[in-house]
């Protein structure tokens, strides 16, 4: 085989897939591919010399349904996701739908969407805030990472070496009200983002909120949420503008460079959390 051909390796389980990998450490595990050819213009796009196929590991397009949990193998595609139903936490759904077009939602994987080495994508907020679990697998074993800490960690997207994403893990807790938005670049001046937002009411209480932001930088503010839980519905319009403020004070204190993106995210925050006031 020519030296400067690329290669592909297909491999059909674990073992072979870390035994090449091994072999060819600068080898890159490749799922829809839909990020080593975004940006590229080119009618022949360039790949890396050693790709690791991962189209043929069955066990990465699995999708399990317990009581408690969803299970998500990382070479599901995302229409597919999408087409799940209710079953899929209807904030992930906006998420996903968000992403343009649907021919590349039928190539595009989750486990790519998450594991972008050079940003963070859309899935990444919902799953926060959907407090999901991933399982890495390497060489000598799995591991589950909560998603906070997955992403707290260096590296790209929390990875070690040589470690694949092979699982995603999402609690099926019941959430009263989601609203998700995604914020372009061009639109704020700059910057772009997405915005998740979930909340719990059992007997009209706030027995839970989750806000998760995701641009240059993720921002989960717990002590915002720590104002509202608990408050009987309907909110007080006082603790609304409570919880803004304690979020405009944080994105100041983070230094957030883009003042418009900063207003439009208030915004969203304060115009959903208002539709809650008597």
């Amino acid at each position: 085989m020519d030296a400067a051909l690329n290669q592909v390796w297909s491999p059909t389980s674990f073992q072979d897939l870390f035994s090449t990998w091994a072999r060819f450490p600068d080898a890159l595990p490749i799922a829809g591919g839909t990020q080593v050819l975004r940006g590229q213009a080119k009618h022949v796009p360039v790949l890396p010399k050693h790709i690791l196929s991962l189209d043929q590991l069955e066990e990465l397009r699995r999708i399990t349904r317990t009581e408690r949990y969803l299970e998500i193998g990382a070479m599901v595609k995302l229409n597919d996701l999408i087409n799940l139903g209710k079953v899929v936490p209807e904030v992930l759904t906006q998420c996903l739908l968000g992403i343009i077009g649907p021919q590349i939602r039928n190539l595009a994987t989750i486990g790519g969407n998450i594991c972008t080495a050079t940003c963070h994508l859309d899935a990444t907020a919902p799953m926060i805030a959907l407090d999901a679990h991933y399982e890495l697998r390497n060489a000598t074993g799995a591991r589950w990472i909560s998603t906070s800490r997955f992403y707290a960690l260096q590296g790209p997207a929390g990875l070690g070496q040589q470690e694949l994403l092979t699982r995603i893990r999402i609690p099926l807790d019941q959430w009263t009200y989601s609203a998700y938005t995604k914020y372009k670049p061009q639109e704020t001046g700059g910057e772009g983002g997405v915005v998740a937002l979930i909340l719990r009411n059992q007997k009209n209480v706030l027995t839970d909120i989750r806000l998760v932001f995701v641009g240059d930088q993720i921002i989960h503010n717990k002590n915002s949420e720590a104002l509202l839980r608990g408050k009987r519905l309907p909110l007080d319009r006082k603790h609304v503008l409570m919880f803004v403020e304690d979020w405009k004070a944080h994105l100041d204190a983070l230094d957030m460079a883009v003042d418009l993106l900063q207003a439009r995210l208030l915004n969203f925050i304060e115009s959903r959390l208002l539709a809650l006031v008597d």
